[in-house]
């Protein structure tokens, strides 16, 4: 679902205009980074299960990721002035906060991804509370990460169309985070009270 994220984004850095004529290609990097890891090395990691989901969402992930790709790629391709990523845009504080934001979250994002991978022993079956890392704070420290990223990607990107992404990641995990946390609760008993939803010590 999330492949036309991938797809664009490495076609607009190829043949886009300005791609190659400023440091634009670092937002193009970071972004390939992070869904080569989404799209392809993920999906073999986990211990995937035959799970039925609705066509309508699967088509509503593949139309978002067309658009959102495409609104950043095109954007940054084409229509980026090329003087605002320039060799001064590498230590200005856009960047530096930004990118600082953007590998901090690939981080924690990664890390939770790889607690909850291993989180049963081989032949185990069924379901167990995550600890470790963020795990001791919030329920969802992946998708915490996510939403780190994605908001470092604007502050460094510093255009109409990141801003758009990090609220539509707010907006898409904040809540999946709170059902994931109600659904913890529900199963667990003994699930930690002191643990948060997302933010740590916040929701």
């Amino acid at each position: 679902m999330e492949f036309p994220s991938l797809f664009l984004m490495g076609y607009f850095l190829f043949w886009g205009t300005h791609s190659f004529h400023s440091f634009i290609w670092i937002l193009f990097a970071l972004w390939i980074t992070h869904y080569i890891n989404r799209t392809l090395i993920y999906p073999l990691r986990i211990k995937s299960t035959l799970k039925e989901m609705p066509l309508l969402i699967v088509l509503s992930a593949v139309f978002f990721n067309f658009v959102n790709a495409g609104l950043n790629g095109y954007y940054l391709a084409m229509f980026a002035p090329v003087k605002d990523y320039n060799v001064n845009w590498l230590y200005s504080p856009h960047f530096l906060i930004g990118i600082t934001l953007f590998i901090t979250g690939m981080v924690i994002n990664w890390k939770s991804d790889n607690i909850l991978i291993h989180l049963r022993k081989p032949g185990e079956t069924g379901y167990k509370i995550p600890h470790g890392f963020l795990f001791e704070f919030i329920s969802s420290p992946n998708l915490f990460g996510e939403i780190v990223e994605w908001t470092g990607f604007a502050i460094m990107a510093w255009n109409l169309p990141a801003l758009t992404f990090m609220v539509w990641t707010f907006a898409n995990l904040v809540p999946r985070a709170k059902n994931h946390h109600d659904w913890y609760l529900k199963r667990f008993p003994d699930y930690p009270k002191k643990r948060k939803v997302i933010f740590p010590f916040i929701f």
